[in-house]
């Protein structure tokens, strides 16, 4: 399983600022994914390590992302 910020609707995200202002505390909505890690040969992980390091990211390579 994969977590990642979720991705919302302007209402939901005014629904937590509403809520965030009530309780003054800063909130962060996470979505989980099933997926399975997709093997990668030396050569790729080595070009996926490489675009991390440009990005200042962390990249996961997966055979099929279905959210949960």
């Amino acid at each position: 399983m994969l977590s990642s910020l979720s991705k919302l609707t302007p209402e939901q995200l005014e629904e937590i600022r509403s809520l965030e202002q009530k309780l003054g505390k800063t909130l962060l909505s996470f979505s989980s994914y099933d997926v399975v890690s997709e093997d990668l040969s030396a050569e790729e992980i080595a070009a996926l390590q490489a675009l991390e390091d440009k990005l200042g990211t962390m990249l996961v390579a997966v055979r099929g992302l279905k959210k949960s």
